[in-house]
Order: structure tokens, then sequence, then C-alpha cells
């Protein structure tokens, strides 16, 4: 046994993080800390993103319900498209702030999801028997890795993985229309 919080610990404390973030977005006034907290945000999911969709979901994968894990997903690549529109943009943009509202509300819905009593990912998780010691330490080591690529090579774009086979085409801009 570690001083490492289990894996479940892990996840709730990136969540309240990242909820702390956002509400300090939502506060900011001047395009330089909403920059500043936007790169935070982004990072932050970028890196919890990654620990779920490499470690935690893979674990769970089989042991609860199928839907749960698939839609996690889902809801993981829609907020990476999110990010990446985040990321390529600046305050001063059209729908800059209106995107992080958006992306807020995204997490939000699936951190009510993972979390919830009894019927979430999380309890059903626990149920289930997993190593949630073991996730965590290994949650734990890819989180500090990867927070060390990002800082050394900044954010990488974000990579889907139940988003396939769409071409997008960008329609004129909305002060155009």
């Amino acid at each position: 046994m570690t001083d490492q919080p289990d894996a479940i610990a892990l996840l709730k404390a990136d969540h309240r993080k990242v909820e702390t973030l956002f509400e300090k977005f939502e506060k900011a006034k001047d395009a330089a800390t909403k920059k500043s907290l936007a790169q935070q945000i982004c990072t932050e999911l970028s890196v919890h993103t990654a620990i779920e969709e490499e470690i935690f979901y893979p674990a769970c994968t089989g042991k609860i319900e199928e839907d749960l894990v698939k839609e996690a997903y889902v809801e993981h690549d829609g907020a990476k498209v999110m990010i990446a529109e985040i990321l390529a943009s600046s305050p001063d943009d059209d729908f800059y702030d209106a995107k992080v509202k958006v992306l807020s509300e995204e997490i939000k819905h699936h951190v009510k999801e993972e979390e919830a009593r009894a019927t979430g990912m999380f309890a059903q998780a626990r149920a289930a028997g997993l190593d949630m010691d073991a996730l965590g330490e290994q949650m734990a080591a890819r989180k500090e890795q990867l927070l060390a690529d990002f800082k050394a090579k900044g954010l990488p774009a974000p990579e889907t993985r139940s988003f396939t086979g769409h071409k997008l085409r960008q329609g004129e801009p909305l002060a155009a229309v």
C-alpha cells in the first residue's frame, strides 16, 4: 500500500479541480486570465481523459455496464473537440466564452454519470472488485508523465476514439450570415 490515492479518489480530485477552474473562468474579466484558466482547464482535462481511457476504462470493460463505458468514450470525444476549438482560439474570438461554458456543461454531465451513487461508473467499478489501489498507482504515474510531457512539448492535438468517418465543412462565419 502506498500513499497514492486509489483510482476513484484520484479521479474525483481531478473532477473537483476542474470544477474550481471553470468557476474561476466564469468570474474572470480580463482576456489574459481567461486564456490562462482555459489553458489549465484544457491541460487538466487532457491528462484526465488520457488516464481514464488508457487505464481506468479498460479495467472497467466487461466488469460494469457496457453502455456506461461506451458513453464515457463518446463524452470524452465531444469534450476533446471543444478543447481543440478552445486551444485554437483566444478570448477575443466570437464564441470563446460560450465554448468554455459548453465544455463546462459537458464535463458536469460526465462527472454526474461517473460519480452517481450505486449506478455510476465509479460505484459499479468498486462493486466489481477492481483493485483501486493498483489502478490509482498506475494512473498517478501516468498522470505525472503526461503533465511533464505537456509542460515540455505543449498539449498535443486531441485524439478521438469514438468519432470516426465524418467530414466537416466549415460554414460561413456567423457575422457574415
